[in-house]
């Protein structure tokens, strides 16, 4: 049977598309970056074939392109494909662990550099998935030496456009005073509602100053 003869819950590329890929079976997940079959053969037929030439999934994660094409079916386009697959597996494997914020004090060892040393005031964003490991970091502000804005759309725009769950912000005060001001209180607070609204969740927001930090309460 061809794939596009099984209902549609049951094709590999839907059921990845609405259950997740960790829904699918080997030869369906291969399946799918093989792209179709051959002369009566489905794609699942050919992604069966090409796991037992290479004896298992392991096997084929070692293989060589140009071993692939010993199989049926499978020319240097479907080869291809899946070599640079596994391989871009392999090189995301080989990427250093993303810095991780667990506590108020990660974030603040991590927005330090950017924000000490500064003569004006300025907003440093942090993105974090549902771990904590850190997506991405911006500077989405700078402003005066004594204030600069805090856009609460703009925040909760970047961090769901980087797909975070969570993430932090901090802002210097560049006179060296750890207390927040009341526009600081406010923005906060503003924060944790616009964060609640969409599913995420304000972390912490800091003040940082050259010599100490302070977490603004929520």
């Amino acid at each position: 049977m061809r794939v596009k003869d099984l209902s549609k819950s049951d094709r590999p590329r839907e059921r990845l598309m609405s259950s997740g890929a960790a829904a699918l079976a080997d030869r369906e997940l291969l399946a799918v970056l093989l792209g179709s079959g051959f002369r009566g053969s489905s794609a699942l037929d050919l992604a069966s074939q090409v796991i037992k030439h290479c004896g298992d999934l392991d096997g084929l994660r070692r293989s060589d392109p140009h071993r692939l094409l010993a199989v049926p079916g499978v020319g240097p386009a479907k080869a291809a494909r899946v070599a640079a697959a596994f391989h871009l597996v392999r090189r995301a494997d080989a990427w250093p662990e993303r810095e991780r914020i667990t506590s108020t004090s990660d974030l603040a060892n991590h927005c330090a550099p950017l924000l000490r040393g500064r003569k004006q005031e300025r907003l440093v964003l942090v993105v974090c998935d549902t771990r904590g490991r850190v997506l991405k970091h911006s500077i989405l502000t700078e402003g005066a030496s004594d204030h600069t804005a805090v856009p609460i759309r703009e925040v909760i725009t970047e961090v769901l456009t980087a797909s975070g769950a969570m993430f932090g912000l901090a802002h210097n005060h560049p006179a060296g005073s750890l207390e927040p001001s009341q526009s600081d209180l406010e923005a906060t607070a503003q924060l944790v509602q616009a964060a609640e609204t969409v599913g995420l969740r304000l972390l912490d927001h800091l003040i940082i100053t050259d010599a100490a930090w302070r977490r603004i309460p929520t």
